[in-house]
């Protein structure tokens, strides 16, 4: 199905693909997964911002609830805030 979505076509994929290089990149310095890490950054947002993860397996149930314990610096947050928005549309 992703294929037909605009943002995992050619040009939008490769600029996509480096946002997400960028969020493994803090997740290794820190030791956590990508999905820990932006679930992270969501609770870092405010009160008023609650994520609400999805999951398929057992195994991402755990990798989301571990994402709770991750604590991010305040460099993390700087450098994950500079991140550029997707590019495409999403649907």
């Amino acid at each position: 199905m992703r294929r037909r979505l605009p943002r995992f076509q050619q040009e939008d994929l490769r600029a996509n693909l480096d946002i997400a290089v960028k969020v493994r990149a803090v997740a290794d310095r820190i030791g956590a997964t990508p999905a820990q890490v932006a679930l992270a950054w969501l609770v870092a947002q405010g009160e008023r911002v609650v994520p609400i993860p999805g999951t398929k397996t057992p195994k991402y149930l755990a990798d989301n609830a571990g994402g709770a314990g991750v604590r991010l610096s305040e460099a993390d947050l700087a450098e994950l805030d500079a991140i550029p928005a997707p590019v495409g549309a999403r649907y």
